[in-house]
């Protein structure tokens, strides 16, 4: 049953956006509806913001180590975290759809492939953060006796990351829709933005469960890294050029229903 849950759980991330992409299917406009996009982009902030901190920087703190303050701990991960997400963007070609600016180094990818790999710099973090928190259960958990409430946290964490990957799967596939004038080519890039979260989710899985002693560390930098995408892409484009303050109400919505996901589960 621990591997079925696992599985489950590691999944349903990918699967939101997979359904968020299948969007170019029924999508007869190349673009989103901009208020529809600050709404997504708020809601997805505020899940995002909420699962780093109640998901992973509080488990971080209730970690007690012996070699340091833990609270100096959580604060170095945190700032390695957001490093790790600083040195990827300088290093990596990638183009932000909503800003409509390239960022990185130099290069002749296309802008297809440039925004392709800005989303999977985006989803890293939320893969590392799944599977450092299923690592987290797992290690907690000690009889044979296995049932879904013993993964509630990290299963809360899941869903909170999932329901901001469907409107998110929309809005990376049909720009590459618009861009190269084929849905297939949408609905697969999408697709595959979604396929690194599972595979950073096992990284962070091994990393969490078979050393326990990085638990904390590893904990508190997949909440540097969510927190660092968070404040550079989703928030500025939920609350630019926006008079209606859209971007604002569904943060506050999105972090109050993570919230609401991590104490009810």
């Amino acid at each position: 049953m621990k591997i079925l849950y696992s599985l489950l759980i590691l999944l349903i991330p990918f699967l939101a956006t997979t359904i968020g992409s299948a969007s170019v299917i029924f999508f007869k406009k190349d673009k989103m509806n901009p208020n529809i996009e600050k709404i997504c982009e708020g809601l997805a902030a505020g899940v995002m913001l909420a699962a780093a901190i109640f998901g992973l920087l509080m488990p971080a703190l209730e970690y007690e180590v012996s070699y340091m303050p833990n609270i100096l701990l959580v604060i170095l991960a945190f700032i390695l975290g957001v490093i790790l997400l600083l040195v990827i963007d300088h290093l990596v070609p990638h183009f932000h759809i909503e800003g409509n600016y390239d960022e990185g180094p130099q290069s002749h990818i296309s802008k297809m492939n440039k925004m392709f790999l800005a989303v999977l710099i985006h989803n890293i973090p939320e893969g590392l953060s799944v599977g450092i928190a299923l690592g987290l259960a797992l290690n907690q958990i000690t009889t044979d006796n296995i049932t879904i409430a013993a993964f509630a946290s990290t299963l809360s964490l899941s869903i909170g990351i999932a329901i901001q990957n469907i409107p998110e799967g929309a809005v990376v596939s049909l720009p590459i829709k618009a861009s190269t004038g084929s849905r297939k080519k949408g609905f697969l890039f999408g697709f595959l933005s979604g396929a690194v979260e599972p595979i950073f989710g096992v990284i962070g899985l091994l990393l969490a469960f078979y050393i326990e002693s990085l638990m904390p560390w590893a904990l508190a930098l997949a909440a540097g890294a969510m927190f660092y995408v968070t404040i550079e892409d989703l928030i500025p484009n939920a609350v630019e050029n926006s008079k209606h303050h859209l971007g604002i109400i569904s943060f506050i919505v999105g972090f109050l229903l993570m919230m609401s996901l991590d104490y009810l589960l």
